[in-house]
């Protein structure tokens, strides 16, 4: 592997393996600048605190975007002395805080739409606001499916997170534009309607930011991927060899488009260091080519055990005790045990 300098180091790291993260992330905090100045610029043409509630969402997309685009920048960075494992957590430290800003943002817009629906307000230019926040929802939809579709792609929760709340916001402008289409309609005659919309909105806002806050704690708590999980079990079975006796003590941590893997995986006692190291290998470019982010496994060898020899396959096994009953499957149940298994078998 090829050394750099510290800051020689994050250059190269940040040009050759980030740049579709960060450029993505740097569209969508200019994007989210552009498009609160439009919603403003309706709320003032309009007086409608439904639209000042859309507004208000824009604040929060803007420090999300920027605190997105420096949380990608810093999980980009190489690992060092400081941080073996990298920096890719901060990801999860930056959706959680954009999570708990749009439910915060949710919250004072249900603040404002009881006091709409309190104190209703005949609304002004509904034709011109109409059509800005229309542009500003369509360009927000398609903003969003983009972000989560490349966040998913190069396995970015800060990329997803952005996408999923541009969606929502989407979605929330659709709402909008539904209830001052009916109040154009219907001559502003039911003002207390721009309250009830403005609710609904609230209550889509806040959903959100509890989704976008539970997974951010999850991932920061190590929650296994069960879907991943049982993928790399399914081809691991599939595809396991006869001295691969056992596998046990399987985790898996998802993050800053690393993924990481540790396991004990049990092989004959008789085999070399020599032997070990190649099924060690096998094994790495194996669960590699199932996966499309860069992975970094560790992998522990045990020796078989006699009461393993009822679990083995191996053909012509030279010390073994008892012959094969049946080979043990993998599952999600007991690959993540830490114990070697065998021990349940045949009493």
């Amino acid at each position: 592997m090829v050394r750099h300098s510290r800051g020689r180091g994050i250059l190269v790291y940040l040009t050759y393996f980030y740049p579709m993260t960060i450029r993505i992330q740097r569209y969508i905090a200019l994007l989210s600048v552009v498009l609160f100045a439009g919603k403003l610029l309706a709320w003032w043409l309009t007086g409608s605190v439904t639209v000042l509630t859309d507004a208000l969402e824009g604040i929060v997309n803007m420090v999300a975007g920027f605190l997105g685009l420096y949380s990608v920048i810093l999980s980009a960075r190489p690992r060092d002395t400081n941080h073996p494992y990298g920096h890719g957590k901060v990801e999860y430290i930056s959706a959680a805080i954009e999570g708990t800003l749009i439910i915060i943002a949710g919250l004072v817009i249900v603040f404002q739409a009881v006091h709409q629906l309190l104190s209703p307000h005949v609304l002004q230019h509904l034709n011109t606001g109409l059509v800005i926040i229309s542009v500003a929802g369509l360009i927000n939809y398609m903003a969003g499916r983009w972000a989560v579709a490349q966040g998913r792609k190069h396995k970015s929760l800060v990329l997803e997170s952005a996408g999923a709340h541009l969606l929502s916001d989407a979605w929330s402008t659709i709402a909008v534009i539904v209830g001052l289409t009916i109040m154009l309609l219907t001559g502003n005659k039911w003002p207390w309607l721009d309250g009830v919309v403005a609710l609904f909105f609230a209550l889509i806002t806040i959903r959100t930011g509890y989704k976008v806050l539970r997974r951010s704690i999850s991932g920061m708590m190590d929650e296994m991927d069960l879907s991943m999980l049982g993928n790399l079990i399914t081809l691991l079975q599939q595809n396991r060899p006869p001295q691969w006796i056992d596998l046990h003590n399987f985790r898996v941590m998802d993050y800053g488009g690393m993924v990481h893997i540790d396991a004990h995986l049990t092989l004959p006692h008789y085999h070399t260091v020599a032997d070990a190291d190649r099924e060690i290998h096998q094994l790495e470019q194996l669960i590699q080519s199932s996966l499309n982010n860069q992975i970094e496994v560790f992998i522990h060898i045990d020796a078989c055990m006699p009461f393993q020899c009822r679990l083995c396959g191996m053909p012509q096994c030279p010390v073994r005790l008892e012959p094969l009953q049946a080979l043990l499957p993998w599952t999600v149940d007991n690959i993540w045990e830490d114990a070697k298994h065998g021990k349940a078998v045949g009493g």
